[in-house]
């Protein structure tokens, strides 16, 4: 019967000119044409859209039919008949107007969701690159419409990290990456065999959409896809072959990336994209990021990097590009940053890098970002004499954080033994240096600061004035310590001793009130809270809060001891000969 509906429909159409085909005729087409497949008349259908007499019907019809036959290829796994829908969409293709065929395959494209995204990207990408093909007129704007369109379909997918996931890759991204490299190259191969052609204002603008599409494929799935060590797995790895095959489309149109990276950011670029540059500021910066991390960190396409550049020109360029990374939140994509970091300072030798790079916004910025202490430590290596001041004098100032206080005020120590036992420095002696203690020796609130929470950075302060009063006689008094020990004592031994004292007070009475209720709690096998400094800690098995309040008062006792020794040095060190402090150790 459906068959018979849609011989009748085509023969009542055969006798009319194309421009007389009504709207009518086309939905009565398309009807009867899913009946025939919906009720697997697939061996007739194809008969009649191969029917030379059918041909104008089918060009300004048969794309209404694309939409059923892709549904059957994606939902009918197991149907005998595939082959024959296969066939039928091949037929459609080569057969039907390519600019509503377009139109319609693209919508296909935009229709699914999860998995069923890659399989009918995989399913359509070659006979969507054949109507391209066939679209002589705004072919730009085809293929920047069919890429756009791929590439949001693309960015809905997960990004595969571990090496298992690259290899079951359970929702097709990897797969759906390599087939759109194979999508993209004609239309690059156009740009390039098109450079002399007369029609150059087309070539432009194909040009145009090949480089947006590559640089949101920079950004996604590129920024935030983890990449297997260079080795002989490298190789295999889909989404590293895909980032070198991205890198190389840009230097094939014209845009290799030493060009594109090296004059993002500057107030005058040599590159004439400014207008697309300044629209999508942001995502051009996520690409630009995930460029460099690919050329230095990944090693692909290296060797096109001009050999005269300088390890620090190099470092500086990548400050912004490292803060750009550093700035989010997902570890896949800090991690790259932390990485392209460490792959710049490596480059360089330590105490080369000038004071002056500080004064770029990103070099002070970019350590303060910083999770890795280690690499703290190697930025701090590479920084000449006043540029680690000045980066010791910032992060005392921000961070805000007692273990990287104590982290710096130990640096400090160690660039203070240097300058002491090799070449003077003036950034580690004297006025300079008392000025830089005085972010360090001291009580943020008084004796009213939390002992507890600032521990780390108290006791390494009484460990840097211990090693001070070792170091420096009074007579000598090179790092200006002495003429400073009466603002020194004001400012902090002193707060300290009261700060303890009344922590110490308070944790006692809360360790005999802990005591005094366990017995009762231990009846009920409840859990208690204690409240400790304004704080209630979680609650917790009376036995278990008491290790916590102990543990506490252990900490108390620790800083009091180093304290109790450097008076006990200074008084030795006032009241004695040189010779006498000697033995001092």
């Amino acid at each position: 019967m459906a068959v018979e509906e849609l011989q009748s429909i085509i023969m009542r159409c055969q006798i009319l000119e194309e421009q007389d085909f009504k709207e009518e005729d086309f939905g009565l087409f398309q009807l009867a044409g899913q009946r025939c497949i919906d009720e697997g008349h697939i061996e007739q259908l194809l008969e009649i859209i191969q029917n030379e007499k059918n041909k104008v019907i089918i060009k300004n019809m048969g794309w209404n039919l694309v939409g059923p036959v892709v549904r059957c290829l994606l939902w009918n796994k197991e149907d005998e008949k595939r082959k024959y829908y296969y066939l039928m969409l091949d037929l459609l293709v080569k057969l039907c107007n390519p600019k509503e065929l377009l139109l319609g395959l693209l919508e296909l494209i935009e229709e699914p969701s999860g998995k069923q995204i890659s399989q009918i990207i995989l399913l359509l990408l070659q006979p969507l690159q054949t109507v391209i093909q066939k679209l002589h007129n705004n072919k730009a704007y085809s293929v920047g419409l069919a890429l756009s369109t791929l590439w949001s379909q693309l960015s809905l997918l997960p990004v595969p990290y571990s090496e298992e996931q690259r290899q079951t890759d359970d929702y097709g991204l990897c797969q759906c990456c390599k087939a759109l490299i194979g999508f993209t190259k004609p239309f690059v191969e156009e740009v390039i065999n098109d450079k002399e052609n007369s029609l150059e204002d087309e070539n432009e603008k194909l040009k145009d959409e090949l480089l947006k599409f590559c640089f949101k494929s920079l950004k996604c799935p590129l920024l935030t896809a983890q990449f297997f060590e260079q080795s002989k797995e490298a190789g295999n790895d889909p989404l590293r072959c895909f980032a070198s095959e991205i890198i190389g489309f840009l230097s094939a149109i014209g845009h290799p990336f030493p060009k594109m990276i090296f004059n993002h950011g500057r107030k005058k670029r040599t590159w004439d994209y400014l207008e697309f540059e300044e629209e999508e500021d942001k995502q051009l910066a996520d690409s630009m990021a995930s460029l460099a991390y690919l050329v230095f960190v990944q090693g692909i396409s290296i060797d096109q990097l001009p050999m005269v550049l300088s390890p620090s020109y190099l470092l500086q360029f990548n400050m912004g590009h490292i803060e750009v990374f550093l700035q989010r939140t997902e570890e896949s994509v800090f991690s790259k940053g932390v990485d392209l970091l460490e792959n710049g300072l490596l480059r360089i030798e330590d105490n080369s890098l000038l004071h002056q790079y500080l004064e770029i916004k990103s070099f002070l910025t970019v350590p303060q970002r910083k999770k890795s202490l280690a690499m703290l430590q190697l930025y701090i290596n590479k920084l000449d004499s006043q540029g680690k001041y000045t980066l010791f004098r910032c992060l005392l100032n921000t961070s805000n954080h007692s273990g990287v206080e104590a982290f710096i005020i130990q640096n400090i120590k160690n660039q203070i033994d240097v300058s002491l036992k090799r070449t003077h420095n003036k950034w580690f002696t004297g006025p300079q240096l008392i000025s830089l203690l005085d972010l360090v020796l001291f009580l943020p609130e008084g004796a009213e600061t939390d002992l507890l929470q600032n521990s780390d950075r108290i006791m390494a302060s009484l460990n840097l004035l211990r090693y001070l009063v070792i170091k420096d006689n009074e007579k000598d008094n090179q790092t200006g310590l002495w003429t400073e020990l009466g603002k020194i004592e004001n400012n902090f031994l002193k707060p300290l001793h009261t700060g303890l004292n009344m922590s110490k007070a308070h944790y006692e009475a809360e360790i005999k009130n802990s005591q005094e209720n366990s017995h009762e709690v231990q009846k009920s096998k409840d859990l208690c809270s204690v409240t400790v400094g304004g704080e209630e800690i979680p609650n917790m098995p009376p036995e278990m809060q008491l290790k916590v309040l102990h543990s506490a008062l252990f900490t108390f006792d620790l800083i009091e001891s180093v304290l109790a020794r450097v008076e006990e040095l200074i008084e030795i060190k006032t009241k004695s000969t040189p010779e006498e402090t000697i033995g001092i150790k």
